[in-house]
């Protein structure tokens, strides 16, 4: 039989237990407002303020916006060396014939190819096929009303309407019709090369996008 004293202990001993947890989930409900206050300092008493990292992503939450993320580094030197190669290529054959070759809705053309590889914008039917209607309706334009921004101006947006019309949708193609009607290049001689040009970026396209394995496929429709 145990004696009275040993009895008195474990009870003393079993009281002590909850004592304890208690005493120790008070002194963290405590502690707790004490550390949320030390991790941030009023705004206008000129002290830095530290914001926790769950109150600093709610904040910078809104400024991300809902754009795609961006792509690797990998992939962005990727698309920037096989688009500036391609427009380095365009001046070269400029500088042969003694021709400006490069026009700047062919960058603009190069960016969709090989920025967003996959949109109807990018695809050969809507490069090609785009930049030639938009340079007819261009010389048509000048024909009939002359050379001016306002003749410029509608036809750039007529071209817009044709080419959704014609399927072949490439907004870059709209400058080109602004280039013919506000410069007059000889049609003899800036029809073969738009045509060639536009060409050479879709194959320019096709190559790069077959020479990085993970890279997306090019183009996704022929015509």
């Amino acid at each position: 039989m145990p004696s009275e004293d040993t009895l008195t202990e474990s009870s003393a001993a079993r009281s002590a237990v909850p004592t304890a947890t208690a005493t120790a989930t008070a002194t963290a409900t405590a502690t707790a407002p004490q550390a949320a206050t030390a991790t941030a300092t009023a705004a206008g008493d000129g002290r830095r303020v530290r914001l926790r990292p769950g109150r600093a992503a709610r904040l910078l939450r809104p400024l991300a916006g809902r754009a795609p993320a961006p792509p690797t580094p990998a992939a962005a030197l990727h698309n920037v060396s096989a688009a500036t190669a391609v427009l380095l290529t365009l001046v070269g054959i400029g500088t042969l014939i003694h021709e400006p070759v490069l026009i700047p809705p062919l960058a603009a053309s190069a960016a969709l190819v090989h920025s967003v590889p996959g949109l109807p914008l990018a695809q050969p039917r809507s490069l090609v096929a785009g930049h030639l209607l938009c340079a007819g309706l261009g010389y048509a334009a000048l024909h009939l009303l002359g050379s001016s921004p306002w003749t410029a101006a509608l036809a750039a947006g007529v071209s817009l309407a044709v080419m959704a019309l014609a399927r072949t949708p490439h907004s870059p193609a709209a400058a080109t019709t602004v280039v013919v009607v506000l410069q007059s290049p000889d049609p003899a001689r800036f029809l073969p090369l738009l045509g060639g040009s536009t060409v050479l970026l879709v194959l320019a396209g096709w190559a790069a996008s077959r020479a990085r394995r993970t890279a997306p496929r090019y183009p996704v429709y022929w015509w």
